[in-house]
């Protein structure tokens, strides 16, 4: 009988220690976002500048990091500015040195989503992550990221989140100059593979872009919860078998 009870006592504590991993991988993997005038990438794998790309809307895959991106209608690669549809964003405090650009207006090529209805800049991401940056210029309260796995929803957020973690004069809204462009830095709690820029005005503007793999060996919550599940279903499988064989 005390042997039963060492047993059963021992399935109890294993429960509770992985209840406890499983609370604290929840708290520790919250989504977080945050976004300064100058601001650089924080724990990147790879450093993406799209200067391998060809301007227009061409499809195309890049040298540094291996992204495919595409576009449709009226998203593209652009470079410069052009009144009414795109502003190049502007650099400062050198964030651009770990992608080749100096202080200033960004003069190499970036991305545009576009603005009407169906517009959008998509990137596929050469292996799944948990965190992505990127140069976002003059950040506007109706440009969306949104960001998949596979054709799953993971989440999606606005130019609007942006400026309020920014705080008071960062990241203002659609203001073309340095305090407009902010780096972003986002941390997912779920893995993703693929963001997808849209935009319901004119425009979405965006460079620059670093990305950290999702680590090997790290489960998703949904995978976390099966485990837990499991190992209650065995955990009572073996009470009960115990206490019909007494």
């Amino acid at each position: 009988m005390k042997s039963q009870k060492k047993q059963r006592m021992g399935l109890v504590a294993a429960g509770a220690l992985a209840l406890g991993m499983c609370l604290a991988a929840t708290s520790a993997n919250a989504t977080t976002i945050t976004a300064s005038v100058g601001g650089v990438p924080t724990g990147a794998d790879c450093y993406e500048n799209f200067n391998s790309l060809a301007l227009g809307g061409a499809a195309g895959t890049t040298t540094a990091c291996g992204i495919n991106v595409s576009f449709s209608p009226q998203g593209g690669v652009v470079q410069g500015s052009s009144s009414g549809l795109y502003a190049a964003p502007v650099l400062s405090n050198g964030n651009g040195a770990l992608f080749g650009d100096a202080d200033g207006l960004d003069l190499s090529k970036y991305l545009t989503a576009g603005g009407t209805s169906g517009s959008y800049a998509q990137l596929i991401l050469p292996t799944s992550a948990r965190y992505l940056g990127l140069l976002w210029g003059s950040v506007d309260s109706y440009n969306t990221i949104t960001f998949y796995l596979g054709g799953t929803l993971v989440d999606s957020f606005g130019g609007g989140a942006v400026s309020a973690v920014a705080g008071s004069g960062n990241c203002v809204n659609g203001d073309q100059t340095t305090v407009g462009t902010c780096y972003v830095n986002i941390n997912l709690a779920t893995a993703f593979d693929r963001v997808v820029m849209t935009s319901s005005n004119y425009a979405f503007e965006f460079d620059n872009v670093a990305f950290a793999a999702n680590p090997l060996g790290v489960p998703e919550p949904g995978e976390i919860g099966l485990f837990l599940l499991g190992l209650g279903l065995i955990g009572s499988g073996y009470w009960f078998r115990r206490r019909r064989l007494a």
